[in-house]
């Protein structure tokens, strides 16, 4: 039995989000809409800005021209965690992986990211790590 590749886009539980080579999202699944609270009305056919904070986009959009250009990426198999924001404004946490869509060719026509949030993970260790600067701080005190 073959498999239909568009219900499993839209029953996966992660985000799968695909852009064309200027960066307009051309497909934007219901786990991107729960994760990124756009609807596909309001994704498709905008900038991957959407989701991009300000201060990264430079650096986002001269790595997402190179692979472009080039054909490759390091994201296909190494998980890229970088900080989102969501339409209301909050601060996330991602991990994505990359996928080149050729048609066939040798240059790519589209980029698909498979996203997953990793806010809570991250708070998690954030915390994690101020726990133990405290606890260390307390120790070197205790110790003088």
């Amino acid at each position: 039995m073959a498999i239909d590749t568009s219900e499993l886009v839209h029953a996966i539980g992660d985000a799968v989000i695909v852009s064309g080579a200027d960066g307009a999202i051309t497909l934007w699944n219901p786990a991107a809409e729960r994760m990124f609270g756009f609807t596909p009305d309001e994704a498709m056919g905008q900038s991957l800005d959407i989701i991009i904070p300000e201060r990264l986009r430079k650096r986002h959009w001269d790595g997402y021209h190179e692979t472009m250009r080039t054909g490759e990426t390091r994201y296909g198999t190494q998980l890229l965690r970088v900080p989102a924001v969501h339409k209301d404004g909050r601060a996330m946490s991602i991990a994505f992986t990359v996928a080149l869509l050729s048609g066939g060719g040798d240059q790519p026509h589209s980029i698909v990211a498979v996203v997953r949030d990793e806010t809570a993970r991250w708070e998690q260790e954030r915390a994690l790590h101020k726990r133990i600067k405290e606890l260390e701080a307390r120790k070197a005190e205790g110790a003088g």
